[in-house]
């Protein structure tokens, strides 16, 4: 009885010791970053400037993989279920955040199915106008919209878009009333914002330089927490009177739950020291953003409250996912 409860701890302490010395040895092999949407969007260009360089400092290949669908559902379900081994990761987005409000039924948890890892980076959405809308300021929108309740209209790119949600924010922060006009994309929108049939919008500010410069859009305000280095000019909405208001579009990289801690913090070292160096930071400034990193504690609270911040505006708004 004796030996064989010896031999039992024994392997028990083997199997134990698995993990720590698989960490210890990470990576052995290539590893994929699951991208939710299709090649040459925003999340696709972040994944690839962040790849080759991460790639350097683990010394093995971080492959790319683009996995659309779902509004990110697909990708990100492949990625909860995979081995927790640090080898199958995402490059998750605000959907992540927000689907578990949009959709009745969700094939993963956004926060118990992952290991969140590092935040890669986020942009500011900025709220443009058309030119003839009297309104030089987010205050003065906001102004207008009370004097003319229901009458003003925004776009977005479709129900719970980053663009859509932003809007909403506004309106229940600063209690107006506006009208939502849902568009197949941001480029139809921001179309209809230049002609002047729908009064203003929130889109991001590499597709909306070129107008602002030609002056075919004004420029009220930028939703992140400082002014964004693309428009050191335009004020925040924490300036212009809403204090409370904040939606920028953000990425991070997440891992299936359960991966060991020092896979985690492997990854996590690795894409801290990415985040510093010169050309990245250069990279991310000419996409109109700004690289974030640090710890994986730090990611899983702004996760959780990603999450639970939309998941309020989703409610009160009624959105539901097309």
């Amino acid at each position: 009885m004796k030996n064989s409860t010896i031999r039992c701890l024994f392997f028990l302490s083997l199997l134990l010791a698995i993990p720590l010395g698989f960490a210890q040895g990470f990576p052995l092999k290539p590893i994929r970053i699951l991208v939710p949407y299709a090649s040459g969007g925003g999340v696709d260009i972040v994944a690839r400037t962040l790849s080759p360089k991460l790639g350097e400092l683990l010394g093995q290949a971080v492959v790319v993989e683009n996995r659309p669908g779902g509004n990110s559902n697909i990708a990100s379900e492949l990625v909860a279920k995979a081995a927790p081994d640090g080898y199958t990761l995402l490059l998750a987005s605000p959907s992540n955040a927000t689907n578990v409000s949009l959709y009745s039924k969700m094939p993963y948890d956004p926060i118990k199915d992952f290991s969140p890892v590092v935040a890669v980076g986020f942009a500011p959405l900025v709220l443009v106008s058309h030119p003839s809308l009297p309104a030089r300021t987010v205050g003065e929108l906001i102004a207008l919209a009370r004097r003319r309740p229901g009458q003003l209209s925004y776009a977005s790119g479709g129900n719970g878009t980053s663009q859509h949600l932003a809007a909403e924010l506004m309106k229940s922060i600063s209690r107006i009333q506006i009208v939502h006009i849902p568009y197949k994309g941001a480029a139809p929108a921001l179309v209809d914002i230049i002609g002047g049939q729908v009064a203003f919008m929130f889109n991001n500010p590499l597709e909306i330089l070129q107008y602002v410069e030609a002056k075919r859009v004004r420029v009220l305000g930028v939703t992140s927490a400082t002014r964004a280095p693309v428009l050191p000019e335009v004020p925040t909405f924490a300036e212009s009177g809403l204090p409370h208001f904040e939606a920028t579009v953000w990425w991070g990289l997440l891992a299936p739950a359960g991966t060991a801690k020092e896979v985690v913090n492997r990854i996590n070292a690795e894409t801290n020291k990415v985040l510093m160096t010169t050309d990245i930071q250069s990279r991310f400034k000419s996409l109109g953003a700004q690289p974030s990193g640090g710890s994986p504690q730090q990611f899983a609270v702004f996760l959780q409250n990603e999450v639970s911040k939309w998941a309020t505006v989703i409610k009160q708004a009624g959105i539901q996912a097309q």
